[in-house]
């Protein structure tokens, strides 16, 4: 028996077929702006990049489209108004600025000058994440011209920052200060992926972020190891001891109070996790590593995405140089970052770890722990009618059943959770070959035609099925 005809799945892709060519034309032009927001001699080429995106939305239909100014790089703010005025209003995060590249670093071809080999398009930003964001002008007409609607079937803004990149360091101001003007009832993010080109994922979390330095003082200066060792307190040996601490057998964070408030994992999702055509041996040399390793009672993938952890990202005190040097160091330090899940505060964990260290720095050593900017975790339950439509949606145009991850890293998404109490949803196409970051970057075209089919089905799944958004 044949599959019934879906005529809106048969309408978007005859108009994304129609208009590829010339999709593919305009973002490469984009492409060619080396908009590297963490080179100061790029700044200019980010602000091209940000007015080259405004002027292309509005050729798009946007009606609204600014470039906002901030003390750093330019974002691009555009808005869309739905027909309906109890429509949905969904706001899409995207960045339009990239990591540094140079043939020098191991490229096949310059990396500012796409090009297509195959059928992938190779140049900085194809995939992180000028691809993603450009999706979604030719998704938006695709779901005009298949809907006959002239206007989105929901109200459809976009944030495209220009320091995602660089650490996002204006981003958080920036959307508070603009937080009514980019008000929605959930959150688009196109800056991530998905398992593989055979495996359509949805990502439905991405972890927090706590980074401290931590600074032992002993001795007013580097003192003779003979004269006074094993007679004072050694900084080097109380840090060690303090880093030996931050773990107990089980590879639990031994800090208390560190766990207080975590969202455990459901039966559903650690089934859905075991599903995932998932390779240890593979993922343990993508690595570069020779064995997992992480808190018991959770396998590898619910350690990266779901558990909270604490790294040891540096460390040092006392003599470096070549040959041996018999002091007892004034000082040592270590770098930490904590990666944090749903229901754990940064601001928790700082006067946990604070108040851990103070119990265990003996008498004659001072110490002084620096926190830096923290980034929350965020996560969509899985019965969210949000995600439900995004879901549909990816399986309208891959055609086979989505399954769902998490991300282990954290991003600026949760800034847009916290400030405009809403829900993060992730639409994203890329696959862990595309190279963030990496020399020769590169989208899969057939999956970034995947990803603007997505796009078109969204925005209607979204008006049908979550009229009644809060």
């Amino acid at each position: 028996m044949s599959k019934p005809v879906d005529n809106a799945v048969s309408a978007v892709r005859a108009y994304v077929d129609r208009h590829r060519a010339v999709f593919l034309d305009d973002l490469a032009a984009w492409l060619r702006i080396p908009s590297v927001s963490a080179q100061p001699d790029h700044a200019e080429d980010v602000r091209r990049s940000a007015d080259w995106l405004a002027a292309k939305l509005r050729e798009t239909g946007f009606p609204t489209v600014e470039v906002w100014p901030t003390p750093g790089a330019p974002a691009v703010f555009a808005e869309w108004p739905a027909q309906d005025p109890g429509a949905p209003v969904v706001l899409v995060y995207g960045h339009h600025d990239v990591q540094p590249a140079a043939v020098a670093d191991g490229w096949d071809s310059d990396p500012f000058e796409p090009v297509v080999r195959g059928n992938r398009l190779y140049a900085r930003g194809a995939a992180d994440d000028k691809g993603q964001v450009f999706m979604h002008t030719l998704g938006v007409r695709a779901h005009l011209a298949a809907t006959g609607r002239t206007a989105p079937a929901v109200t459809l803004k976009l944030l495209i920052e220009g320091e995602e990149e660089s650490g996002s360091p204006h981003f958080r101001a920036l959307v508070e200060e603009r937080a009514g003007r980019l008000a929605a009832h959930a959150v688009i993010v196109s800056d991530t992926g998905m398992w593989a080109e055979d495996t359509p994922t949805v990502c439905t979390g991405m972890r927090g972020l706590a980074e401290c330095e931590v600074r032992l003082y002993g001795p007013d200066q580097d003192i003779h190891s003979g004269s006074f060792g094993g007679a004072v307190p050694n900084p080097a040996t109380a840090l060690a001891r303090l880093i030996a601490a931050l773990h107990d057998e089980d590879a639990r964070v031994a800090v208390p109070g560190f766990y207080d408030g975590v969202v455990e994992l459901t039966d559903q999702e650690r089934r859905l996790f075991a599903e995932l055509p998932f390779d240890e041996d593979r993922w343990l040399r993508t690595a570069r590593s020779h064995a997992a390793h992480g808190e018991a009672g959770h396998t590898t993938l619910e350690r990266v995405w779901a558990r909270p952890t604490a790294e040891v990202n540096g460390i040092g005190g006392g003599y470096q140089g070549a040959g041996g040097k018999t002091v007892i160091p004034s000082s040592a330090m270590a770098k930490l970052t904590f990666r944090l899940v749903a229901g754990q505060d940064p601001a928790h964990i700082e006067k946990a770890v604070r108040a851990w260290a103070a119990d265990r720095v003996p008498a004659g050593i001072r110490c002084e722990i620096v926190f830096g900017s923290a980034t929350r975790p965020c996560l969509t339950p899985l019965d969210h009618p949000a995600l439900r439509s995004v879901t549909r949606a990816m399986g309208r145009a891959f055609e086979q059943p989505v399954r769902f991850t998490r991300e282990g890293g954290s991003g600026p998404a949760a800034d847009l959770q916290e400030v405009l109490d809403v829900p993060v949803l992730f639409l994203g196409i890329s696959v862990p070959s595309d190279g963030w970051h990496a020399p020769n970057e590169k989208v899969e075209l057939d999956l970034l035609a995947k990803g603007v089919e997505t796009s078109a089905y969204l925005w209607e799944d979204l008006a049908e099925h979550w009229r009644n958004a809060p």
